[in-house]
């Protein structure tokens, strides 16, 4: 896609929320989130800008005239919590979005057969000799459909089917079986866009950065809480009473999770760790990983900490050469994440430069925005270093978000040369004109446990 540059809303509203967000987060890193209220007003405005601005922009790059998207409740497409405003929960029994464009001129017709308006984004398209039982319709619904269609006459209708992209292969067998009898001889119009769907939900606007930094304070701030002394009492917590912590404290906040947090560590003497939830003991190398749910948006960080010893006032030389391994090779990675380049290219450009550098590490990092791991260019997997086929082979674009995730595994000489694993995992964006920036910090020292 040749990305254009998003415009920013133009909403002063959506301006002061965001400020009053950022103000409540310098004064404290872990202040409680908005109000529910607060946050669907927020919302409501990146979902008008995506859908009117950013919709048209991808139908016409991959030449789709009419998206259809049926769903039914409790079932539906991964498209649709990137459609609907925030107090949508679910489908309505049977809900069909149609996009149809009509040209620069006219934009791009929003059509709700089934469902609500989502606050005057679309048009709730009604029969009006159903009465009242619209949303009890069975064949009628699937006949208004065909009207639609024939009505409007599109050149071709996109539909989610893909054999490679979950996000892009929402449309359930039972949907596509009556979709095809409803259109008739319009079914012959039908392609498949792999890339509209995915692209659709990866693409995040600039206005929604700021809620996004403020996030990952309060998951910054939640971690060097977790690996201090005020969570951790050597010879006495487990790795579990510290995942619990982090859980509870996400959800006093009012954050959600999306996955189950996770405390692991590494000891000397002791290759492999095989109790799930052992004592902290001092000396030991800790590692987590955690993900916070706010506003649709998902975040997911891996930090490193240290449990100093009785006299020790800092970790040892050789463990911090395992962080700054692992600190270069996100140099290495982010040097060559350009937009245009596929997720295999990048991964397989910086194993090379990590390679020639002595480096012994993978890499395994993701999209991350309206799923944790999100729609988008995939650079490896923890078990796929050579590439990833299909998921892999999508080039990066402007305006989307990443988990730059990977590990540098480096032997200490304080332990025997035993190796210390150092995994990182810290959210970059890229703008509209292909820079790539942290979007708060990532971590270049170990969290201390005295």
């Amino acid at each position: 896609m040749n990305a254009k540059p998003l415009p920013p809303s133009p909403l002063r509203s959506l301006a002061i929320g965001l400020f009053l967000l950022s103000t409540a987060y310098a004064q404290d890193p872990v202040n409680p989130v908005p109000s529910l209220r607060e946050q669907a007003r927020i919302h409501q405005q990146w979902l008008k800008t995506r859908v009117d601005s950013v919709l048209p922009v991808l139908m016409r790059e991959h030449d789709v005239q009419m998206w259809i998207i049926p769903m039914r409740e409790y079932n539906e497409d991964p498209v649709f919590s990137s459609l609907v405003s925030l107090t949508t929960f679910a489908a309505r029994r049977r809900t069909i979005y149609v996009f149809h464009d009509r040209g620069p001129k006219l934009g791009v017709e929003k059509l709700a057969l089934g469902g609500s308006s989502q606050g005057g984004i679309y048009v709730a398209y009604r029969d009006s000799s159903l009465g009242n039982n619209a949303e009890l319709w069975g064949k009628e619904q699937w006949n208004l459909l065909a009207r639609v269609v024939k009505e409007r006459r599109p050149r071709n209708i996109a539909v989610n089917i893909s054999h490679t992209h979950a996000f892009s292969d929402g449309l359930s067998a039972g949907e596509w079986e009556q979709l095809q009898e409803a259109l008739g001889e319009d079914a012959r119009k039908i392609v498949r866009r792999d890339r509209l769907a995915l692209d659709f939900i990866s693409l995040r606007l600039p206005e929604m950065l700021p809620v996004y930094r403020d996030m990952m304070k309060a998951v910054h701030a939640i971690i060097t809480k977790a690996f201090s002394a005020e969570v951790i009492t050597p010879g006495k917590t487990r790795t579990q009473d510290v995942v619990w912590w982090m859980r509870q404290k996400a959800h006093d906040l009012g954050f959600g999770t999306w996955f189950q947090t996770s405390v692991d560590l590494q000891r000397q003497g002791v290759p492999r760790i095989d109790d799930p939830n052992p004592v902290i003991e001092r000396g030991d190398v800790l590692h987590c990983d955690y993900g916070i749910t706010l506003m649709r948006l998902h975040t997911d960080t891996q930090h490193m900490g240290y449990v100093l010893r009785e006299g020790e006032s800092d970790v040892p030389p050789g463990i911090k050469k395992a962080l700054a391994n692992s600190n270069r090779l996100q140099d290495i990675l982010l040097s060559h994440m350009k937009p245009g380049l596929t997720g295999n290219g990048i991964l397989a450009r910086t194993l090379e430069q990590m390679r020639k550098e002595g480096i012994d590490g993978t890499v395994y990092t993701h999209p991350i925005g309206e799923h944790g791991h999100g729609a988008g260019a995939l650079i490896g997997l923890w078990d796929r270093q050579q590439g990833v086929p299909g998921r892999g082979d999508v080039p990066l674009l402007p305006n989307t978000w990443y988990s730059i995730e990977l590990q540098a595994t480096t032997p200490v000489p304080e332990w025997n040369n035993q190796p210390v694993r150092s995994a990182q995992e810290e959210e970059a964006y890229i703008d509209a004109d292909g820079n790539i920036r942290w979007v708060l910090e990532r971590q270049t020292r170990f969290h201390l446990v005295h």
